[in-house]
């Protein structure tokens, strides 16, 4: 999840569509897809499961997730679809503790102090800072003093402008959605995809 340091989030995507997705996407060198849970679940599960079948018949090294993952449920429909991680926009410590006995990474959201310690007493793989453009690189920076050793991801609003300064604060790597899938061309996608990558390469070797 961390090559390239970008985890990739698209909403209503169509399966017929996602393997495009998932070239440009690895083109541009992104390591991990997170394909959003929403009405229809159905047409989100099939979503995810066509990007799965597509990374794993390519042997292709992009990992592919579930986000807005609100229940223990709609965790084991993802599971069974093919996700290889999940995310949340909040903290369920019964989702949580279901994917970590089974050995699948969970980044619960969290927008406190109290809740990123919770997520990860509960068995957390990283924590998903939410929402970033709100809480911003400074606060991220203040929950690295107390909380060293837990992994944090960013995520919302974040674009390749701020980006760096989120990875100089600390984070392992930053959630990027609706600025990198403004446009749906894979050609655009793996440009911006490739500006991302290396905004946070540039980040990394400066902190």
């Amino acid at each position: 999840m961390t090559d390239g340091g970008v985890v990739a989030i698209a909403r209503h995507v169509r399966a017929d569509s996602v393997a495009g997705l998932a070239d440009a996407l690895l083109a541009g060198g992104i390591g991990a897809f997170e394909l959003t849970l929403n009405d229809p679940e159905s047409d989100a599960l099939a979503t995810l499961a066509a990007a799965a079948d597509h990374v794993a018949a390519g042997g292709h090294r992009l990992a592919i997730g579930a986000g807005t993952v609100l229940s223990v449920e709609a965790a084991k429909r993802a599971v069974d679809a093919g996700a290889s991680f999940l995310v949340a926009p909040h903290l369920d410590v019964e989702v949580v503790a279901w994917a970590g006995a089974r050995g699948i990474p969970m980044l619960p959201g969290a927008a406190t102090p109290t809740e990123v310690l919770a997520a990860w007493r509960a068995g957390a793989a990283a924590v998903k800072v939410f929402p970033a453009s709100v809480l911003g690189p400074g606060f991220l920076r203040e929950l690295r003093g107390p909380f060293p050793d837990i992994p944090l991801q960013p995520t919302g609003g974040i674009s390749v402008e701020t980006a760096g300064a989120f990875i100089e604060a600390g984070a392992i790597a930053v959630g990027i959605g609706s600025w990198l899938f403004a446009d749906r061309d894979p050609a655009v996608v793996t440009a911006r995809a490739r500006g991302a990558t290396a905004a946070v390469a540039a980040a990394r070797l400066g902190r």
